[in-house]
């Protein structure tokens, strides 16, 4: 009796990796999902690190009580190798060369100082300045003291700033910004076709010889509301009856859902926008993508350009910073022509909801 109950716990046991397994194979992959076309769908790629998590549990599972099943597991992590590598890389350390130039990334918040720091903006240009950055991009880089920010900015070595205001209504107020020792000499702001308060933007620099674009991207968020926040974390916490739960998952999937597939069309203006030039001129895409590693507007932008975090980054590199919304949304990218260095997400300046991304990047590849 107690062996044929053994076996049947194996067998059903089995039959839960392998369909794991196949569940992560089509999570990891559903990047490939446009969000326009299947809406709810495109979310599910926030799912992947809980899946690998499960793996994990298994290949523990299988080691203890029957170590010859132990390869599902692990075959699973092999074939989910790509999306593995997205998600989490590990690379080496290669140093960046004397002329690379450090660009930072970073939603800055408005500046508020993450309710942490009275004067948030003094905390966040001494991190800038101590870090000695070539190129700030910022999101949510306020622009109604723009006067005292920008002389501010110029006193500490970075010369050249511009703002661009991306919506200021009564309810809504959002910029873009740029700080650097290179001089612009032209900025697009990209069209989207939706009404939005987010944007992007490109301010063509003049680094040297060269031309570098920098795109700066402040791509639609997923408008969850503190009470949203509230009782999601009730639902990862257990805390919430099963009825509740059920209809607080659909609202969710729903609203991140809209978002996806408005943020797609986002996504495509500045594809097009960077097709344009990427022949001709080294181009730098960043910013707040408000989208995980496992989304469309990675994989949108990873298909023409270099991801410097998955190719130079280590470990997850969570740039979100607010409890149990902990995912890498800030990304940073370079055309081929560029050599992306030591890309990494520093959680040591906690001054907004976001924590900074920094990467040195050589014009010209090795």
């Amino acid at each position: 009796m107690i062996s044929k109950l053994k076996q049947w716990i194996i067998q059903l046991m089995t039959g839960a990796n392998v369909g794991l397994v196949i569940v992560m194979l089509l999570v990891g992959f559903s990047d490939r999902i446009h969000p326009a076309e299947h809406p709810l769908v495109s979310t599910i790629g926030m799912t992947f690190p809980f899946l690998l998590v499960a793996n994990l549990g298994f290949l523990v599972f299988w080691l203890i009580f029957k170590w010859t099943r132990a390869w599902l597991p692990t075959a699973g992590f092999i074939l989910s190798y790509v999306p593995i590598s997205i998600y989490m890389p590990i690379n080496g350390l290669d140093t960046p060369p004397d002329d690379a130039l450090k660009l930072v990334s970073y939603n800055v918040c408005g500046y508020g100082g993450n309710y942490k720091y009275e004067h948030g903006f003094e905390k966040v240009l001494d991190y800038l300045i101590e870090e000695q950055a070539d190129i700030v991009c910022l999101q949510e880089d306020i622009d109604t003291w723009r006067r005292y920010c920008f002389k501010q900015y110029e006193e500490r070595g970075l010369q050249y700033n511009d703002t661009i205001v991306l919506c200021n209504d009564n309810t809504r107020f959002n910029c873009l910004g740029i700080h650097t020792k290179y001089p612009i000499i032209r900025r697009d702001r990209i069209d989207y076709s939706t009404i939005s308060n987010n944007g992007s933007a490109a301010w063509w620099l003049r680094v040297g010889k060269d031309t570098v674009i920098v795109v700066n991207n402040h791509f639609e968020s997923c408008h969850l509301n503190q009470e949203d926040r509230r009782q999601y974390r009730q639902i990862l916490k257990g805390e919430m009856a099963r009825d509740s739960v059920r209809a607080e998952s659909q609202l969710l999937m729903v609203k991140l859902a809209e978002a996806n597939s408005v943020r797609s069309s986002q996504v495509e203006a500045v594809c097009d926008y960077v097709d344009q030039f990427l022949d001709d001129y080294p181009v730098i895409v960043c910013g707040d993508f408000n989208d995980n590693p496992i989304s469309f507007s990675r994989y949108m932008v990873a298909k023409r350009l270099r991801d410097c975090f998955v190719e130079t980054g280590r470990g997850v590199g969570l740039s979100y910073n607010q409890k149990a919304f902990s995912f890498r949304i800030d990304h940073i990218f370079c055309s081929s022509d560029i050599t992306p260095y030591q890309c990494l997400v520093d959680s040591k300046m906690d001054a907004s909801d976001h924590f900074p991304m920094v990467c040195w990047l050589k014009i010209g590849v090795k």
